[in-house]
């Protein structure tokens, strides 16, 4: 009686159900996982979790508090239970009276009718009702709703209407990991989606070892159907994959993941090695994408290299700014006139480049093409270019054009003074920034004026269809449109 007091304290103090606790007398020095396997093995039980433990001097054992996932049922637990190596027996203590019998279910429910009758107040009515929900079973997972797996058979080709193994497994994998209910479950789930020569190769099992785990049941059919190949096999073919014509960095990227993944659970490489060998591949493989891999600088990041969800989310980055780039829109409305006080054509030598970024401008200038910022020119203007690196490593083409803006007549446009602007904050309490991205090429030059912006370099001569940054009055312009959009 001492020690069933004991549990429903320990109960309230640790606001655990009773329906679901007990407590067993265990020896000095056991360990909980020790006693979560013992308990275990009273399939009564279901899973088990030690919840805390206390030295009792009186019995010189150590009392355990356990909390089982499913309901005790006092006709079906033992009064105590055998440790799985010593044989030594642990006495099991429970509340006293049956959950979920009749009697159980009349006390509140009279509480609940005598409080209703009497004149008792609203609270009490409250409490009362209350403890009536707390003895209502709850459903058990097992019979809650679920998404049931695909048809499997391992018949090849794949039938009409079945999963191939690899996605198969996957979704097999994920339920019994993330799945709460109990082991039997998880095996009905499985076979119950299982045809042909699949469904035999877990019954061969079954009839080996009655309680084979659903961990057991996936391997032996990825065994009898997966791929023989080995871990070293499939690490060879991954440093083989490459980036296919028109595939997206990003998507080749999910598709070394896959692979690498195979090579992982096959013993190929250590897991450790994941995030490098990733990198590594995929500066190897991305034969289409060089640009976008000098941008992302991998290869002064292989000592480090980023998570595959990172690194992913920064080539998804890239690729809509490029893409972004592409697609520019051209503001209505505006254009941008050069106005020259002397107007004899000129012609500036063009400057050498780097052996080292001659590939980088040749893309740079096949981008500004495809996108429509620039055109071949025939002009008899002609400024010469200037290449710069940014921060990322990525080529940064700069025209020198200060021949053109010596002879540019100024556009007095005032613009605004970053005093004048950060008075105008004053007494503000939320600011918002608005980024045009590559604002001035969302601007036309007038037709007139497009062969003025041609510039030449060692690999070829073009001129601009939208305005560049470097002329005189490019900002004047630029500031006239913004003033325009935020009076609308």
């Amino acid at each position: 009686l001492a020690l069933v007091t004991e549990l429903r304290e320990w109960c309230q103090g640790e606001s655990l159900d009773e329906d679901h606790v007990l407590l067993a007398l265990v020896p000095k020095g056991s360990e909980a996982a020790q006693i979560e396997q013992t308990l275990e093995t009273v399939k009564a039980l279901g899973r088990v979790k030690v919840r805390g433990r206390m030295y009792n001097s009186k019995l010189d054992r150590i009392t355990a508090l356990c909390e089982c996932r499913e309901r005790i049922d006092p006709t079906k637990v033992p009064s105590d239970v055998k440790h799985t190596t010593t044989d030594v027996s642990w006495p099991i203590i429970i509340a006293s009276k049956r959950s979920g019998s009749d009697g159980d279910a009349l006390n509140p429910l009279s509480v609940l009718l005598d409080a209703s009758s009497s004149n008792s107040s609203a609270e009490s009515i409250i409490r009362a009702v209350g403890d009536v929900l707390s003895k209502i079973e709850k459903p058990s997972g097992e019979n809650s709703s679920y998404r049931r797996l695909r048809v499997f058979s391992g018949t090849l080709p794949t039938p009409a209407g079945e999963e191939a193994l690899e996605h198969w497994l996957e979704q097999a994998r994920l339920m019994v990991e993330e799945s709460d209910c109990s082991d039997r479950e998880k095996r009905r789930r499985i076979m119950e989606c299982l045809r042909g020569p699949a469904l035999a190769v877990v019954k061969a099992i079954r009839t080996a070892e009655a309680d084979v785990t659903p961990f057991k049941c996936l391997d032996a059919i990825e065994s009898a159907f997966g791929t023989a190949e080995s871990g070293e096999d499939l690490y060879f073919e991954f440093r083989l994959l490459q980036q296919e014509k028109n595939e997206k960095l990003s998507d080749f990227l999910r598709r070394l993941e896959q692979s690498l993944t195979k090579v992982i659970s096959k013993g190929g490489i250590p897991a450790s090695r994941m995030d490098t060998a990733r990198v590594e591949q995929l500066l190897r493989g991305a034969i289409h994408s060089d640009l976008m891999l000098v941008q992302l600088k991998l290869r002064e990041r292989k000592q480090s290299p980023p998570k595959f969800l990172e690194l992913l989310a920064e080539i998804r980055a890239e690729e809509e700014y490029a893409a972004a780039r592409i697609k520019l829109r051209l503001a209505k409305g505006v254009e941008h006139h050069i106005r020259l006080s002397d107007t004899r054509p000129f012609r500036e030598r063009s400057w050498r480049l780097a052996p080292a970024d001659i590939e980088d401008v040749r893309r740079h200038l096949q981008d500004l093409l495809k996108a429509g910022i620039i055109k071949e020119s025939r002009s008899p203007y002609a400024s010469p270019i200037v290449v710069a690196r940014k921060k990322n490593g990525s080529v940064r083409m700069c025209i020198d054009y200060r021949t053109l803006n010596s002879r540019t007549v100024p556009d007095q446009y005032t613009t605004p003074r970053i005093d004048d602007v950060l008075d105008c904050l004053t007494g503000s309490r939320w600011f918002s920034v608005l980024d045009l991205r590559s604002g001035y090429y969302q601007i036309a030059m007038a037709e007139a004026d497009k062969e003025k912006t041609a510039f030449i370099c060692p690999l070829g001569f073009y001129q601009f269809d939208r305005m560049p940054q470097g002329i005189t009055g490019a900002p004047a312009t630029f500031q006239r449109l913004m003033e325009k959009l935020s009076a609308i």
